[in-house]
């Protein structure tokens, strides 16, 4: 055997060795159990508050915690800020836990000059709206390279959006989305919801909305790397995407999802309007409140979910 062939055969045995050794991830429960996906500590706190049989998971330093809430077996977790937290935590739980469906609960931006603060908006699918090509300068506009198909979205400046390739459980191959949808089954149940539950309109410091707060099913909903706090901006979301309302981690969990073939929904209170207000962001003063209409609409949901 030449001395080329032998560091092969090692390098062979030394993979297959190593393969035997690290265990595949195993399941940290076996009960199905619907996913409710949180980013801030308030709605996972207010969720948790009715939670019965409780008990605490761990991976990669997050916890994770099963239960029965409104009737129905969960796994209830933070997903992180960030549309890459949000992903790798999404799959974390898939991979450990029998996931039935994900639902995600919590706080936004308002882009649609329609809506208010403290509307809670359940969108009919997502989009990851800052994956983008910076186009280069070119006289008074921007063109990306050739070899990059147009998508179909106007960019704002040199940032033009664009999709993103994905594939899915069962697929065929290569996928080119720019929308995730909201399971429809999932979208049924949020509209009993909105027709019956009443939100609350004041926080604890008596911080009161200007307006009482509704829950919207439907529209288009979009997810990015940037915390947006800027008119301009958010104007161009909206007449661009044809948007509702913009967050930082409900299209890469709606995107996971797809992947991995789970039903998903958002459900996100409005708790500033991404620089469309008069004064300064307001986030600060009704992120209580929005995090308790987000917990209240998505404890009503399980009640309605089959």
């Amino acid at each position: 055997m030449s001395a080329i062939a032998r560091v092969m055969a090692f390098g062979l045995l030394f993979l297959v060795m190593f393969s035997a050794a690290v265990p595949a991830a195993e399941r940290l429960d076996d009960k199905p159990r619907v996913a409710i996906v949180s980013a801030f500590p308030p709605e996972w706190v207010a969720l948790q508050a009715d939670l019965a049989d409780r008990a605490e998971h761990e991976i990669n330093g997050r916890k994770f915690i099963t239960g029965k809430l409104a009737g129905k077996d969960v796994v209830l977790f933070l997903s992180g800020v960030s549309m890459v937290n949000a992903s790798m935590t999404t799959q974390s739980a898939l991979d450990r836990f029998v996931v039935t469906s994900v639902v995600f609960s919590g706080i936004a931006g308002g882009v649609d000059p329609a809506l208010s603060i403290g509307d809670v908006v359940v969108a009919d699918q997502w989009g990851e709206y800052l994956e983008a090509v910076f186009a280069r300068k070119v006289g008074d506009g921007y063109e990306i390279p050739p070899f990059i198909p147009k998508d179909q979205f106007a960019g704002y400046g040199m940032v033009v959006p664009r999709s993103v390739t994905v594939t899915r459980k069962g697929g065929s191959g290569d996928e080119t989305k720019f929308w995730f949808p909201s399971d429809p089954a999932l979208l049924e149940a949020a509209r009993k919801v909105a027709a019956k539950l009443d939100l609350q309109a004041c926080a604890p410091e008596n911080k009161c909305l200007a307006k009482p707060p509704k829950i919207i099913v439907g529209g288009n909903g979009v997810s990015g790397q940037a915390f947006v706090d800027n008119a301009e901006f958010r104007d161009y979301v909206h007449k661009t995407f044809d948007a509702k309302v913009l967050d930082m981690e409900s299209a890469a969990v709606a995107h996971v999802t797809y992947s991995n073939g789970v039903p998903f929904l958002a459900v996100r209170s409005l708790s500033d309007l991404a620089g469309g207000g008069e004064g300064a962001n307001q986030m600060a003063t009704f992120m209580a409140l929005a995090s308790i209409n987000s917990a209240n609409v998505v404890k009503a949901l399980l009640a309605e979910m089959p």
